[in-house]
């Protein structure tokens, strides 16, 4: 196995697009050079979306690396500016750790995303109130749940509750008229 992968050279492993405003291609690097405790992807956001709904991990720590690209990093209650050459921590924890990376430039925001890759991992959605459960490491074939808070019966998935209106206010856009689920 070659030990090298180039982020030039990565081909995008997968895509996902959601509600106008949640768009990105995954580059996985880490598993295809053999490694089993760390993740590393390139994670490509076209202007005016995010990859992936505000969140926190309370098991993996995740950091970042803007390889080109400007945009917005929601951490806790604050917003920072991002652009090349930024690293990012967000320590495992809880709601005061959530992050979300938002694309508000003109260009594609490109960025390393590093992980521990722990199992258990349990994951809040602050925006949309909802945890999600996984008990094998991101990646592997295995169960995942999410809940609802106080709904611990309910059956949702992963976009349920996240209308992307924190991501539009990011960028100066109007809001839509839904609401997360309370």
């Amino acid at each position: 196995m070659n030990p090298i992968i180039n982020i030039d050279s990565a081909q995008a492993d997968h895509q996902l697009e959601h509600g106008g405003v949640f768009e990105m291609r995954m580059s996985e690097l880490s598993a295809r050079v053999g490694a089993k405790q760390i993740g590393v992807n390139l994670t490509t956001v076209p202007p005016g979306k995010a990859a992936f709904p505000f969140h926190h991990h309370y098991v993996n720590e995740e950091q970042f690396f803007i390889v080109r690209g400007t945009g917005v990093l929601r951490f806790g209650d604050q917003q920072y500016p991002v652009k090349p050459g930024d690293f990012i921590v967000t320590p495992a924890g809880g709601p005061e750790l959530a992050h979300q990376l938002i694309n508000t430039g003109v260009d594609e925001l490109a960025y390393l995303a590093i992980s521990t890759n722990a199992a258990p991992e349990i994951v809040g959605y602050p925006d949309s109130q909802r945890t999600g459960v996984r008990t094998v490491p991101y990646g592997a074939p295995g169960p995942a749940a999410f809940f609802v808070a106080d709904e611990t019966r309910a059956a949702i998935t992963y976009w349920d509750g996240e209308d992307g209106n924190q991501v539009r206010a990011a960028l100066g856009i109007p809001q839509t008229g839904s609401k997360p689920r309370s």
